[in-house]
């Protein structure tokens, strides 16, 4: 007679109150495909009906599942929006925001016309201080001791934006060395002057987790090694979502979602997604253990393809460990490390870059 295999049972931990978090994200190239590489389809924007205006593979899903986990565990939980776009276009976007299902607690958008009828023509594409401002005017406004994650893209300057106000939040940067990096970048120098009160007004503290950058340009990761390993370059948001289940942001079904919509609407294959998966704990963004929970739910299902079957006692240990893992067992990881950022040199080579693409 088979003896009956009993495994130790493990204790699932009580976790104390999940802390309050904010994602805060850009609209276009990071929620939305906007067309920016001609003419025709910059002055189409405006004028885009809300089903008509496509979301970028595998954000919404990706969102719906930030905010789902939360609400079953009792987080509390801002889902924000920072539109460098005209409020002209807000009911628009608020309509595909409601399209897709997606509850979001702020959306802001720029005043262009604004600057038109006051001359300020040049803070029509400068993005730096109006996004720095905003972001810092609302700081005060989130919930106390809440982390941030940071969504956007390579397409201007978010890489920067984000980095300089998680420094500014954390107390690595003072208001005295921002104006002159500012200034290095064309910010108007009422935004300066405003941006160096409210650095002096915000609490110091480590808020923001993660910053995640949609690489839509296909930017080179390597690219933005200067900025620290609290950045994370994504080819998609299948690697988004991998980092964020690390992080206990998302559960394994979420990722799953998410997968599904990139094969079905980015033409993406299993095949494509498990490079993508590689990928993304090569560069040393999640560990091979988080990868393997992946694996162990995706690839039975199709979304992910089939590696060489694995030894009988390596096949075991995953499994038990993916039976008996719960989200509510993982505790949000820790702040990567900071990061010195040289943001003179910084600043130097990202305008050396963009002159390049626009010569």
């Amino acid at each position: 007679m088979t003896a009956l295999v009993r495994w130790p049972r493990r204790r699932r931990p009580v976790p104390e109150s999940w802390p309050p978090v904010v994602f805060r994200w850009d609209l276009d190239k990071t929620y939305l495909k906007s067309d920016f590489d001609s003419l025709r389809g910059l002055v189409r924007i405006p004028f885009e009906k809300a089903e008509n205006k496509v979301a970028v593979p595998g954000v919404v899903p990706l969102i719906r599942g930030l905010r789902r986990l939360a609400t079953e565990r009792g987080q509390d939980i801002r889902i924000l929006f920072l539109s460098a776009s005209p409020p002209q276009i807000a009911r628009s976007i608020k309509a595909k925001l409601k399209l897709d299902g997606i509850e979001y607690d702020g959306i802001v958008f720029k005043n262009q016309l604004h600057h038109i009828v006051r001359g300020r023509f040049r803070n029509l594409r400068e993005q730096v201080g109006y996004k720095l401002t905003e972001l810092l005017k609302s700081r005060p406004q989130m919930p106390a001791g809440s982390r941030e994650i940071l969504f956007g893209d390579d397409w201007e300057s978010d890489p920067i934006i984000y980095s300089l106000y998680a420094d500014i939040a954390a107390g690595r940067i003072e208001a005295a060395e921002i104006a002159p990096v500012l200034h290095t970048i064309g910010v108007d120098l009422r935004l300066i002057d405003e941006i160096g009160k409210r650095t002096a007004a915000v609490d110091r503290a480590e808020i923001v987790g993660r910053i995640f950058i949609n690489l839509e340009r296909r930017t080179p990761p390597r690219m933005f090694s200067s900025f620290g390993a609290r950045l994370v370059p994504a080819f998609n948001y299948f690697q988004t979502a991998v980092c964020l289940y690390e992080m206990g942001h998302l559960t394994l079904p979420a990722v799953a979602e998410v997968a599904t919509e990139i094969i079905e609407d980015a033409g993406h294959t299993p095949q494509r997604l498990s490079n993508s998966l590689a990928n993304i704990v090569r560069r040393g963004h999640i560990r091979p253990a988080s990868a393997a929970s992946v694996r162990a739910t995706l690839q039975p299902i199709g979304l992910l393809a089939s590696r060489r079957r694995a030894g009988s006692r390596a096949f075991w240990r995953r499994l038990r460990k993916r039976l008996f893992s719960r989200p509510d067992d993982r505790r949000m990881a820790a702040l990567p490390p900071s990061t010195a950022i040289d943001y003179a040199a910084l600043v130097a080579n990202w305008r050396a870059a963009r002159q390049e693409r626009t010569a």
